[in-house]
C-alpha cells in the first residue's frame, strides 16, 4: 500500500534559525514524486508526441540543444559553489562587500551589459552568488542586465535596427540593473528579503552555510571533512540546477514551436503609449532571443510599429520570458520573484517611452 502519511524529515539551521529540512526518500507520497520538475520535463515531448508527433523531434532536439548549451555554465557554477563552500569561504566573501554595496551595485550592472548571458543561462551564476551570501541589490542589478545586452547582440541589433536602436539598448541594459539594483537596496534596507534564497532539497540537507569557520582552505581535499562537504554541495546544487532549467527548455521549446515570435509582436503594434505598455507585457512571458529579435523587430518597425513598442517588447522579452521565470522561481522566495518582474515589466516599459522620446 502506498505511504501517504506526512514525510519525516532530515533538518539543520540555518543561521537565522530557520529549520531547513529535506524529505526522507523513503517516506515522500507518491503525489510530491510524480510532481517534481523531471516529471514535467519527460512528460512535454511525450504529449507532443500523442498530439503532433510530427513535431516531437524538433521540440526535443530543440530543449537538448538549449540545455546542452548551457550544461558548461552549470558545471563551472558548481563546482565554484562547492568549491567555495568546502574551503569556508563565504565569510571572506561577504567581507568583500561590507560598505561597497553601491560599488558593487553599479560593477554589477556595468559588467551585466558585457557578459554573454541570456536569461536562463545566467541563472546558475546567480544561483552561486546567492549561496555565497553575495548582496542581493548587486545580484539583481547583474540579473536584470545582463540578458539584455551583450557584444554580439549590440552588432546585430545594430545591422538590423541601426546604432541608435543597439546604443539604446545598451544604455536601457544597465540602466535597468541600477534601477532595479537600488531598488531592492531600497528595499532591503526597509527590512525586506532578509532571506532571499529558497532552501534546496535534493535528499539531503544543502541549504546552510558553509560549517568551516575561520580562514579558508583552498585546498580542500587535504581533508575528508571538507572533501564530503565539497561531495555534498556538488550533487545537490547540480541536480537542483539541472532539473529547473531542464524544464526550462522544455517550455521553451514549446513556445518557439506553437507561439511564433511574428505572431505574438504583431499584436503590439500602434502608437503611443499605451502600445509601449501592452509590447512590454506580452513580451514579458514570450521567448524572443537577443539574436532574432532585432530582425523580426526591424521588419514590423517597417510595417507601422513604433521604436518604442519594439524596445519595450525586447526588454521585456529577454528579462523575463516563461523559461526565465520559471528557473527564477525555483530559486528565490516569493517577493524576490515578484520584484524581478514587476522591476523587468517596469524597467521595459519606461526605455520604450524614453526611446520613443527620443526617436
Amino acid at each position: 500500500m502506498t505511504d501517504l502519511s506526512p514525510a519525516k524529515s532530515a533538518c539543520c539551521a540555518t543561521p537565522s534559525g530557520d529549520a531547513c529540512c529535506a524529505p526522507e526518500p523513503s517516506s515522500v507520497p507518491w503525489r510530491q514524486v510524480l510532481l517534481t520538475p523531471w516529471t514535467l520535463v519527460v512528460a512535454v515531448p511525450l504529449l507532443v508526441l500523442a498530439l503532433d508527433p510530427g513535431e516531437a523531434g524538433p521540440v526535443t532536439l530543440f530543449a537538448f540543444k538549449a540545455f546542452m548549451g548551457t550544461l558548461p555554465y552549470i558545471v563551472a557554477a558548481v563546482l565554484l559553489i562547492a568549491w567555495l563552500k568546502a574551503a569556508g569561504a563565504e565569510s571572506t566573501i561577504g567581507r568583500v562587500f561590507e560598505g561597497r554595496e553601491v560599488q558593487a551595485i553599479v560593477l554589477a550592472a556595468l559588467f551585466g551589459g558585457l557578459a554573454p548571458f541570456c536569461s536562463c543561462q545566467v541563472i546558475p551564476f546567480i544561483a552561486g552568488l546567492l549561496a555565497l551570501g553575495a548582496p542581493l541589490p548587486a545580484i539583481m542589478a547583474f540579473w536584470l542586465s545582463s540578458p539584455l545586452i551583450d557584444p554580439p547582440t549590440l552588432l546585430i541589433t545594430a545591422a538590423a535596427l541601426g546604432w541608435p536602436f543597439a546604443i539604446g539598448k545598451a544604455v536601457f541594459a544597465v540602466g535597468l540593473g541600477l534601477f532595479g539594483g537600488f531598488t531592492v537596496k531600497a528595499l532591503v534596507s526597509g527590512g525586506l528579503f532578509s532571506n532571499p534564497l529558497k532552501p534546496i532539497t535534493s535528499g539531503g540537507c544543502g541549504c546552510g552555510p558553509s560549517p568551516f569557520k575561520g580562514k579558508p582552505v583552498w585546498r580542500f581535499w587535504r581533508e575528508e571533512d571538507r572533501k564530503a562537504v565539497f561531495g555534498t554541495e556538488l550533487r545537490i546544487n547540480a541536480l537542483f540546477l539541472a532539473k529547473w532549467l531542464a524544464l526550462a527548455y522544455a517550455l521553451e521549446a514549446l513556445l518557439v514551436t506553437y507561439v511564433p515570435a511574428d505572431l505574438i509582436a504583431r499584436a503590439v503594434g500602434g502608437d503611443g503609449v499605451v502600445p509601449i505598455a501592452i509590447a512590454a507585457l506580452v513580451g514579458m512571458p514570450a521567448y524572443l532571443n537577443s539574436y532574432v529579435a532585432p530582425p523580426l523587430l526591424s521588419g514590423l518597425v517597417d510595417q507601422g510599429m513604433s521604436p518604442g513598442a519594439a524596445m519595450a517588447f525586447m526588454m521585456a522579452g529577454a528579462v523575463s520570458s516563461i523559461p526565465a521565470m520559471a528557473a527564477v522561481w525555483s530559486l528565490v522566495r516569493p517577493g524576490v520573484f515578484a520584484s524581478y518582474l514587476g522591476l523587468g515589466v517596469t524597467g521595459a516599459i519606461a526605455s520604450g517611452l524614453i526611446f520613443q522620446l527620443f526617436m
